[in-house]
């Protein structure tokens, strides 16, 4: 495998003038089978009760998930779309930092099956998901 550093630091240049860049994702951590990133809670991303949006929450899960299987194709010949993303969120948070950690639960041919959970600085669940993304051949 390429230095983590070199990995993580491609990732998160892919991000500039994205969603992901809006949201200050940032890719922190890197293996064999998951990919974490962390996402600061602050008013950018709170709904209208100052809590974190469930939005922003998916927004996190499914650039995690999606970026974890373009880690696991080749991108010169594949693309990576996700096709389904089920979230459910447990606990609130208003402010700190939300780190979410996509682990491998299948690794198909076709399709890649994720678990996202998304936890607070102290290691609380806040919100877990799982993601399908689907591997295509660029035309």
């Amino acid at each position: 495998m390429k230095e983590k550093s070199e990995i993580l630091k491609g990732f998160n240049k892919r991000c500039k003038d994205t969603l992901m860049e809006t949201l200050e994702i940032e890719y922190v951590d890197i293996g064999d089978d998951f990919l974490t990133a962390k996402m600061p809670v602050n008013s950018r991303v709170h709904q209208p009760y100052g809590l974190l949006h469930g939005g922003a929450t998916a927004a996190l899960a499914e650039s995690v998930g999606s970026a974890a299987s373009a880690f696991f194709v080749d991108t010169k010949k594949f693309i990576v779309n996700g096709i389904e993303l089920s979230i459910n969120h447990v606990k609130s948070i208003r402010e700190g930092e939300v780190t979410a950690t996509a682990t491998i639960l299948h690794k198909g041919r076709t399709t890649h099956l994720w678990e996202i959970r998304v936890v607070n600085e102290n290691n609380e669940l806040i919100s877990i998901s799982k993601l399908t993304n689907i591997i295509l051949e660029k035309n």
